[in-house]
């Protein structure tokens, strides 16, 4: 039994006690084959659910710190994260952008599935955020089909991103695949990159019934 198939028999269960999620559309996801998961982001557990609720294992980047820790608390940290699929990339480098991109093409080449919050960060008041280009780039660079889903109460039970999550209900609603073939060629035309994000986010927007806002979550963030 791989880590993933362990770690998932174990923390199902008590995931779904937890916090009891309610799956919409899970039909949608291909059985096989490269799929972009692209959805919007409210707060950490958002990356514990969203693997749990997919038949297929889901491979996400996350920040390298989550397995660097020191001691026992970081090493299971670690072996928890890069079990359940996360690669760890230093995001905040001055070639975060380009390492994170190139990592979801090659996870994508492979033929598996890439998890991606568009938004780039945490929502930091619940509404929904101007997606970064880089699902766009994906998508036309390896031909993916781009499943947008949406996590809808996840910030409830654990308001700010931070701190033990309290018991309560979530939904995880996938929609229709999404392709993008008619830019074939054209991923380096920030028009054609600019439209396919937006088309993303606006599904994104009709799954999570989120106010949508035309600014970067970060730069929200700073304000």
């Amino acid at each position: 039994m791989s880590r993933f198939a362990f770690l998932k028999a174990v923390l199902q269960p008590i995931l779904r006690l937890m916090f009891r999620p309610r799956v919409e559309g899970a039909e949608h996801i291909p059985a096989s084959g490269p799929v972009i998961l692209a959805g919007n982001h409210l707060t950490f557990i958002d990356s514990i659910i969203l693997p749990i609720v997919c038949r297929r294992q889901v491979v996400f980047i996350g920040k390298d710190e989550y397995v660097t820790g020191k001691g026992i608390k970081g090493r299971l940290m670690a072996w928890f994260f890069t079990g359940v699929g996360m690669i760890p990339v230093d995001r905040d480098g001055a070639n975060g952008g380009v390492a994170a991109l190139m990592t979801g093409r090659r996870v994508l080449e492979e033929g598996r599935i890439f998890g991606i919050y568009p938004e780039g960060t945490r929502s930091p008041d619940g509404r929904l955020y101007r997606g970064r280009t880089g699902i766009a780039r994906l998508t036309l660079m390896t031909g993916a089909p781009v499943v947008p889903f949406a996590m809808i109460g996840t910030d409830k039970l654990q308001p700010g991103g931070s701190g033990m999550p309290r018991p309560g209900r979530v939904t995880v609603r996938f929609g229709m695949p999404m392709e993008f073939s008619r830019y074939d060629g054209m991923d380096r035309d920030r028009y054609v990159l600019r439209a396919v994000t937006d088309s993303v986010m606006a599904e994104v927007m009709e799954l999570s019934g989120q106010e949508y806002v035309d600014m970067y979550a970060t730069k929200a963030k700073a304000a």
